[in-house]
């Protein structure tokens, strides 16, 4: 699938995008139909992607999801109305198997991206694994996670680089490591989580939602395959990650200047 997703005629980026997590089946609606309309106004290879569980919380009463089967029938539905593909978390190993039914892409949450269980487990369903890469991990040390899918039978992986731990409550994104982990499989850049103000004392993670577009625009033309961001409907309500998403109505002008953008630098490589 990944192949697929970066041999699209028109060159452009491919995108995973989407809410953080699902809240329930109209919001989710909204947001792919929204956004699949604007991708392929755009000829933008997209992959709806909504989290059925939020396994890494900072508190115990943080929002979790709406249960796993309401949420994951929610996605094949996204799937299957505006025939897109999906893409869910995944979060220890007996998971896999069980996503896979409904979904088309299983992703490896940055902290989760040296367990090798969960990686095999993803890797034996068939399907694309998307790794998130660790904020405490070098570009170099994707290699390792990469062949660990690959040993396993699953030449069909990508990485998304989503920043590196920077201090205690920052990240910083090393475009260096694009061209090093492009060796290993395509690189995908979280231009939302890359953003995040991680470890705050109140128990809520915050961010910069204003470099959204500085962080994506950067993104593709360091020579980013793909790109991924969550959006809302309203950030400011959102159950999860709201400090750091982008409003729904804004995704549309930003996909249009970085598709400009995305154009400009395959003219600039010759491509």
């Amino acid at each position: 699938m990944i192949q697929e997703l970066k041999s699209s005629k028109s060159g452009n980026f491919f995108l995973l995008a989407g809410p953080c997590v699902i809240e329930g089946e109209q919001m989710a609606m909204d947001i792919a139909g929204h956004v699949s309309e604007i991708a392929r106004r755009l000829d933008i290879p997209y992959v709806f992607k909504g989290s059925y569980r939020k396994a890494n919380r900072s508190r115990v009463d943080s929002f979790t999801g709406i249960g796993d089967e309401k949420s994951l029938e929610i996605l094949k539905k996204v799937r299957d109305t505006f025939g897109v593909s999906v893409v869910t978390d995944i979060h220890e190993a007996a998971e896999a198997e069980m996503a896979a039914r409904y979904v088309d892409v299983l992703q490896i949450p940055a902290f989760l991206c040296r367990q090798t269980d969960l990686l095999v487990a993803a890797a034996c369903t068939g399907k694309m694994v998307n790794i998130k890469k660790g904020q405490f991990l070098s570009a170099e040390a994707m290699e390792y996670a990469v062949q660990k899918v690959r040993d396993s039978g699953n030449d069909d992986v990508a990485i998304t680089e989503r920043g590196t731990t920077f201090g205690y409550q920052d990240l910083i994104v090393d475009y260096r490591g694009f061209p090093v982990m492009q060796q290993f499989a395509p690189v995908i850049l979280d231009v939302t989580h890359s953003l995040q103000k991680p470890n705050q004392s109140c128990g809520v993670t915050g961010g910069l939602p204003h470099l959204i577009e500085t962080m994506a625009r950067c993104g593709i033309a360091a020579g980013a395959d793909g790109l991924f961001m969550e959006t809302h409907q309203n950030p400011s309500v959102a159950k999860s990650d709201g400090a750091n998403m982008l409003p729904l109505d804004r995704i549309e002008g930003l996909l249009e200047r970085l598709t400009e953008l995305r154009y400009a630098v395959n003219r600039i490589n010759g491509k």
